[in-house]
């Protein structure tokens, strides 16, 4: 197994915080929580004063500066103390545990940049977000028109129970029960039945689609502007298993990126007068990590070469001259080489790029004949994962594998997946951490005031003023670039724009 390291602080400042909850996760991301008070009762046996304790609950709660002296005083020194005591437990178990380059180089400079970013916030339309809000609105009214009609009869779409009853009680479809007895609706039955013609099932998922984006973002967005009709996510370094970061209250993460409706909901997203949006996007990141860490020969040339290494992959594969490959086989391509990092099976090939299972399979051990080092780091891993319940990413960041070892083969076989996949997720949101934490400083140290507002996976999203554009442009692309040194090149693609979608 590959394994690359990052000299601790290599041109990041050192952030001015120590916090235990990044301690703990960088320590065991996923088998418990990293809150002072489990922390407390896990690392130290001890049992907090809980918030509830002193401020009440429900109707009876109140505001902390409304607490009687003498109880804030002692649950403000507990959660100090405590601190200090979980603090003293956890920091030099990174060293003895060879964890401690991850903390200090990645995890621990971020704190204060995403303390800068969720400050900051970004602009929003309101007025777009309304006609967006009311767009959504009238769509799903012609929907529910539509459903009804399909169905024979009105009943409330919002309810698993009453669409299963349409489904597969009125109108016969073949469907599963739950153990509780329920018709199963969820998105996959309903997108098999609407792939297998059901015209009805199809629209629901439509349906369903809409109201989730009307009440996520394009009505909740609404109510979480500040006064400068900015809206301030907040970023978490401590809950995925791989060390993503999660986005939340709202979730800017999960706003579709190739639907019509995801790209109007970014539309709205806006620079601040007399700027522009700035996007930066890693491409293909985790296809160049997979290249560099399994040594993929096939993949490093192509992606030296600079060339459309989908199509390279196809060519591998299936014998086609590189000039010769047409659409539907660079498709069928493209779909192997994004799927092999997620463990796909032949299975889930097939449903993904419509052919028969056992054609999927031929494609990927054709696949794998011709890169047999994928094959190879798969192994491994799986072997490595099995032996020590986690992965690590090419940094060296520990992720957790649960239930590998478990007599339950289907468990055991998404815990596979989730080894195969959680070096390299990790390792990209690894590499994407070092920009982020070098990007904030060289803007400062050139005089700009270019802010770091988002970041959505493999991309960063900033505010630049108009006579910035250029200069901030070319320092963040050569920053992401530049991350890391590996045998592979990363590629940042830049894009600027008035609004989030066009500068995507």
């Amino acid at each position: 197994m590959h394994f690359f390291t990052q000299v601790i602080g290599e041109g990041a400042a050192f952030a001015p915080v120590e916090d235990t909850a990044v301690i703990s996760y960088v320590l065991d991301s996923s088998t418990h929580g990293h809150g002072m008070d489990e922390l407390a009762e896990i690392f130290l046996r001890y049992q907090t004063i809980k918030y509830e304790e002193v401020c009440g609950s429900g109707r009876d709660k109140i505001t902390f500066d409304k607490v009687e002296l003498n109880k804030a005083l002692a649950y403000a020194a507990e959660d100090a103390d405590i601190t200090l005591r979980l603090y003293n437990v956890l920091k030099p178990r990174l060293f003895a545990e060879r964890l401690l380059n991850i903390y200090e180089s990645f995890d621990r400079p971020l704190i204060p940049v995403l303390k800068d970013m969720e400050q900051q916030g970004i602009m929003v339309d309101a007025q777009a977000l309304h006609r967006l809000s009311s767009d959504f609105e009238s769509r799903m009214r012609i929907l529910e028109t539509e459903i009804y009609n399909l169905a024979g009869e009105e009943f409330n779409l919002s309810s698993p129970k009453q669409i299963g009853e349409i489904l597969f009680g009125k109108m016969g479809l073949k469907g599963k029960k739950t153990p509780g007895g329920a018709w199963q609706t969820g998105a996959e039955v309903l997108e098999q039945l609407a792939e297998d013609g059901c015209g009805l099932a199809q629209k629901i998922l439509d349906w369903r689609a809409l109201a989730k984006l009307k009440s996520t973002y394009s009505d909740a967005l609404l109510e979480l502007l500040d006064k400068n009709s900015r809206v301030h996510t907040t970023f978490s370094q401590i809950v995925a298993n791989t060390g993503r970061l999660a986005s939340s209250n709202p979730n800017l993460q999960n706003i579709p990126i190739r639907t019509e409706e995801g790209k109007k909901i970014r539309e709205c997203f806006i620079a601040r007068p007399g700027c522009k949006i700035i996007s930066s996007d890693y491409s293909q990141v985790e296809l160049r990590l997979l290249a560099a860490v399994a040594d993929v020969k096939a993949l490093k040339n192509a992606f030296a070469a600079g060339v459309d290494v989908h199509a390279a992959t196809a060519s591998h594969v299936f014998g086609i001259p590189y000039d010769k490959v047409d659409a539907d086989t660079r498709r069928h391509a493209k779909a192997i080489n994004f799927g092999i990092v997620y463990g796909i099976s032949a299975y889930g090939l097939a449903r993904q790029i419509g052919v028969a299972p056992e054609d999927a399979k031929a494609y990927i051990d054709a696949y794998f004949r011709e890169m047999p080092e994928i094959k190879k780091y798969m192994d491994d891993t799986i072997t490595f994962a099995r032996a020590n319940d986690y992965v690590l990413t090419p940094f060296g960041r520990r992720c957790s594998i649960m239930g590998i070892n478990d007599k339950n083969k289907r468990l055991a076989a998404n815990a596979e997946r989730a080894a195969i996949n959680a070096p390299i997720q990790g390792g990209a949101a690894d590499i994407i951490k070092l920009a982020m934490n070098r990007i904030p400083d060289e803007l400062k140290k050139h005089g700009l005031k270019t802010k770091m507002l988002l970041q959505v996976h493999d991309e960063l999203v900033f505010e630049a003023p108009e006579n910035e554009v250029e200069e901030a442009s070319g320092i963040i692309k050569k920053i992401m670039e530049g991350a890391v040194s590996l045998s592979v090149p990363f590629v940042a693609e830049v894009g600027v724009g008035d609004n989030w979608t066009q500068a995507h």
